[in-house]
């Protein structure tokens, strides 16, 4: 595998502070917005939806139901809520890592969503009830089903995360790398008008060359003769 630019292998633009920037605007925008939403989307569900039946949406579809989750996402590992605060802060700190060679705008994006769902989360488990790094996680989406036995309670944190490794995912299995290269695969085969067929023409002129020579002299020798 090669890395390549976007016009071509070799051709990936070189360091500079122009994409570099575009894509840390991305990454913090889109944590921003995430963020923010999130604990929107919590605040109105404390506020309305506090010791009340269901809401039934799309026809059973969708339910919103106030949980409180001491797990993780979807309401996973609820008996360990901090070896999470701990595990999400290492993936806080490993972002801000890669953000320091971040060039690629879709990169961004994709830390962008994983790092404001992790912090949507994160801020519940320090800031919420029983305690600092063991609060419970406000959830209140529902899917098929009032109570979470069709599938575990969720927010817009976990949906923001959950989107953001899908993309990351994406762009690793179509080779775009964080630096804002591209992968190509090195057997691949050239495109028509390639440099590996256009040196066959030089080849065929100088074989139609020498056939002329070889013709110009016969016909000197004809005529001496």
């Amino acid at each position: 595998m090669t890395a390549a630019g976007p016009d071509g292998p070799g051709t990936a633009e070189p360091g500079g502070g122009g994409p570099g920037r575009r894509a840390i605007v991305v990454l913090a925008g889109t944590a921003g917005l995430a963020f923010l939403a999130d604990q929107s989307t919590k605040h109105l569900a404390l506020a309305t939806l506090d010791d009340r039946d269901p809401v039934r949406l799309l026809g059973g579809t969708v339910y919103l139901t106030l949980t409180r989750n001491s797990g993780a996402a979807f309401s996973l590992g609820a008996d360990h809520t901090w070896i999470f605060s701990v595990i999400t802060l290492a993936v806080v700190g490993w972002i801000g890592w890669m953000a320091l060679r971040l060039r690629s705008v879709p990169w961004g994006l994709s830390l962008g969503l994983v790092l404001g769902g992790a912090f949507g989360n994160l801020a519940d488990r320090i800031f919420r009830a029983p305690g600092h790094f063991v609060g419970h996680v406000v959830d209140m989406v529902s899917l098929f089903d009032p109570y979470g036995r069709v599938w575990p309670v969720f927010n817009l944190a976990d949906s923001v995360l959950v989107c953001g490794v899908a993309l990351a995912v994406v762009l690793e299995l179509t080779g775009r790398q964080r630096d804002g290269t591209r992968l190509r695969g090195a057997g691949s085969a050239p495109a028509a008008g390639s440099p590996k067929e256009s040196t066959d023409v030089p080849r065929r002129r100088e074989t139609t060359s020498v056939e002329d020579q070889r013709e110009t002299t016969d016909v000197e020798q004809r005529e001496r003769a």
